[in-house]
């Protein structure tokens, strides 16, 4: 063999070894979410079944690359206390640059008893379907979790990985 072809093949085999790939980085970012809009279906049957289309803003805080972003949710809320509900719809998260990451989430909620009234636990999952800038060719996955903040807002919890698609 070629002293010439020896030393590219060093070369090109150092290159690989140097190169930095990227792969999935974890995530945990948590939002408080306000409502803005909110479109109420009654079903006036006697049972306490509604369907809620919301809109709810807030500011994703935590670790990763949704950390800091705002987010919208574009809700749909299906509950039948005390059976249960299932909520999905999108997240918006925008960074500060004007990025975009497209989550769909899908969550199953039950009841428990409670000690004044019945508590609702929300546990689901989240996946990053679209998005421009640097969430552009990359995929994600991971739980959510949607609690109570207040009366009226929700604390959604989204815990998970992000990074390019295969």
């Amino acid at each position: 063999m070629s002293k010439s072809i020896v030393m590219g093949s060093l070369i090109v085999a150092a290159g690989l070894f140097t190169s930095t790939a990227v792969y999935a980085a974890d995530l945990s970012v948590k939002a408080v979410m306000a409502p803005t809009d909110v479109l109420k279906m009654d079903f006036k049957d006697g049972s306490k079944h509604f369907v809620a289309m919301v809109r709810r803003e807030g500011k994703a805080e935590g670790s990763g690359a949704l950390a800091g972003a705002s987010v919208t949710e574009y809700g749909w809320h299906d509950i039948n206390p005390p059976k249960g509900a299932d909520p999905h719809g999108y997240l918006q998260f925008e960074t500060a640059n004007g990025d975009i990451a497209n989550i769909k989430f899908t969550v199953r909620a039950v009841f428990f008893k409670g000690e004044e009234k019945p508590r609702l636990a929300d546990f689901g999952f989240w996946e990053l379907v679209s998005g421009t800038g640097q969430f552009d060719g990359m995929t994600g996955v991971g739980t959510l979790t949607i609690k109570p903040a207040s009366k009226t807002d929700r604390t959604f919890t989204l815990d998970g990985e992000l990074g390019p698609k295969p």
